[in-house]
Formats: C-alpha cells, sequence, structure tokens
C-alpha cells in the first residue's frame, strides 16, 4: 500500500479523493475485518446508506514510523475513499510528539472536523484536548490506545489480555520457573503500561522472575541495542526468555540474540502479528507473538455511525490470539497486522 497519503511532517492534510490505490485488503463491501468478532460486527452495523454519510473525520496518530500507525492511516481514508464517498478524511502524524499532536489535534477542531479518531501518544498529555473536543460537540473515538477521559468509543484489542495470554504461554514453555527479561514500549503510552501489568497477571504465581525491564520505544533498533546490553547484563544461562511488548522490537532482539550465538537459550514471546513475525514463528526464531489486529476499518465504520447520529458502544474490542508454531499456519494468509 503507498503510504504516500500525505502523512506530512508537520501536521494534518486532507487526503484528496483521487490519490491512493485500492487494494485488497480493503474487501469488497463496507465490513470489519476478521478479528472483528459477532459482537463486534454487532455493534459497527451501520444502518445508515454509506452514500448518505456526509462529514469531515479527523485521524491524530501517534506516530506513523512503525507499520501499526503506517498501516491504520494508509488503510483508513482508502477504506473510507472506496466505501464512504462522502466522509472527508484528514490524517495527522504526531511522530512520537505529545505535544505536536495536541497541536495537530487542536489544528482539527478549529478547521471542523465532526468526529476525531484519535491514538494518542500519552494517555494523560492527550487528555485536555481531548476534553476540548468533547466539549465542543466533536465526537471521539480512541484507537489502538486509551486516552484520559469520556471519549465516545475505545476500539481495540484488549492490551491487558495480550500480556496475560503471553505471561500465561511463558509460564508452560518454561516448566513455570526461569528468569525474564522485558523490553516494554514507550513510557507512558497506555498499552506499555497495560502490556506489563497484563504479562505479570499472567505469571502472577508462578516460578518466573522479571530480571530487567528496560524501555525500547517499540522500535527495532532501540530493541537490539537494549536487547545487546541485557546480554552483556546477563551472562549465558541466566535469561531462558524474552517478553516484548511488540513485534518491531522483537525482531531487533532477535538480531542481538542470534549474533551473541544464545538462540538456543532463550525462548522469545511479543505482541502484534506482523507477517514477518508469523514467517520468523514459522522458520524457528520466535515462540510466539499475541495477535493485535489493526483497527482501520473498524475505526471507519465507527465514525461512520457517529457522522450518521447512530449510538456508538463505549468499547469494542477486537480479538487477540496466541499465535505458535501449533497455529501459525492458520494466519499466514491473514496476519493480524
Amino acid at each position: 500500500m503507498a503510504l504516500g497519503l500525505a502523512l506530512l511532517a508537520a501536521g494534518c492534510t486532507a487526503v484528496p479523493r483521487e490519490e491512493g490505490p485500492v487494494t485488497a485488503e480493503l474487501g469488497d463491501r463496507l465490513a470489519p475485518s476478521v478479528y472483528c468478532g459477532t459482537e463486534c460486527r454487532s455493534q459497527l452495523a451501520l444502518h445508515a446508506d454509506p452514500s448518505t454519510v456526509h462529514c469531515s473525520v479527523g485521524v491524530s496518530w501517534n506516530s506513523t514510523a512503525f507499520p501499526y500507525g503506517a498501516r491504520t492511516t494508509g488503510m483508513f481514508p482508502e477504506f473510507a475513499r472506496k466505501f464512504l464517498p462522502g466522509m472527508k478524511v484528514t490524517v495527522a502524524d504526531a511522530q512520537g510528539d505529545a505535544g505536536a499532536q495536541v497541536s495537530q489535534v487542536s489544528d482539527m477542531l478549529a478547521k471542523g472536523v465532526k468526529v476525531l479518531v484519535i491514538s494518542p501518544q500519552d494517555a494523560a498529555a492527550l487528555r485536555g484536548v481531548v476534553a476540548q473536543a468533547t466539549r465542543s460537540g466533536v465526537k471521539v473515538i480512541t484507537a489502538d490506545r486509551q486516552v484520559d477521559g469520556n471519549v465516545s468509543s475505545y476500539i481495540g484489542s484488549d492490551n491487558v489480555e495480550a500480556g496475560v495470554t503471553d505471561g500465561k504461554a511463558v509460564v508452560k514453555a518454561l516448566g513455570g520457573r526461569g528468569s525474564v527479561v522485558e523490553l516494554s514500549g514507550s513510557l507512558g503510552a497506555s498499552p506499555t503500561i497495560t502490556r506489563g501489568s497484563g504479562f505479570r497477571k499472567g505469571i502472577a504465581g508462578s516460578g518466573l522472575r522479571i530480571i530487567a525491564t528496560q524501555t525500547a520505544n517499540y522500535k527495532r533498533a532501540d530493541g537490539l541495542q537494549v536487547m545487546e546490553d541485557m546480554l552483556q547484563r546477563f551472562g549465558r544461562g541466566q535469561i531462558q526468555a524474552v517478553y516484548s511488548h511488540n513485534d518491531q522490537m522483537t525482531f531487533g532482539a532477535l538480531q542481538a540474540i542470534r549474533e551473541a550465538g544464545r538462540q538456543n537459550e532463550i525462548k522469545v514471546f511479543s505482541v502484534d502479528g506482523e507477517a514477518e513475525a508469523l514467517h520468523r514463528i514459522s522458520a524457528g526464531p520466535l515462540t510466539a507473538t499475541v495477535g493485535y489486529p489493526l483497527v482501520a476499518k473498524e475505526a471507519a465504520i465507527a465514525a461512520a455511525k457517529l457522522c450518521a447520529g447512530e449510538p456508538l458502544a463505549p468499547r469494542i474490542k477486537l480479538e487477540s490470539t496466541l499465535i505458535d508454531r501449533d497455529n501459525v499456519g492458520q494466519f499466514l494468509d491473514r496476519p493480524p497486522q
């Protein structure tokens, strides 16, 4: 998918109707993804004729430097263009800067968006501008990440559940005993907090110990550097598993482990379900990842419901599943990300 879609460095940009390819990922009808289960599909049933939905929607993403953000912000306007032609979509990339995201959202509000879809860089830092939006009558959807404050709906998988699932998988793989190092995401981001707390719930009562936790900012390069430091700090036999909050950090960690020649002693667990991660599970170096599906289709349909004046459930949950060597074949042709 061409991600040109004017994800400009400085701020917001309307996505022209004639630009961008329509890909097979979009499907041939207005419908959520395969990871939206029965309840999710019921919550997102659009009763209005899609051709009658007319409004301006702002999409503010914490960063498109990561595949999740890049693909979501690329797919959202394409999906709207194909199935909701009356929806004007404006996309902004905060580039990992909460202050910039506040400014971008303020600009969107000044330009009259009716619905704001936001994945906040920092849950607390975006509280004020989200409250400003709701006070002014703008409907707010938080996607992928939550924000402090009241919104119309939060759409995404359950990050606590993802952490719990990985935690239980590590307990099973290690027979309930061993030492784990954790590569955490960006400080202050809601997935970092909830994936970490979920993992601790998942290993509670076992003989597993988290011997070190360090942020790697959801970035592959940082994952490589942090894991290199961990391997220097803890010698052979001192690390039995790695829990990483996303696949990109995991890829860096896997490189460090391979270069250190320690791949046979360390099992690696991740979250996201990128296509590359599934192939690495098939090939062997990655033990498992928990699928964390894209929310582009679901967020676009939810925005359309709000534009049409239809009610929207306050929590719309996508399915997440542990993907390991036993079941990876079922997901290779439809990766969560």
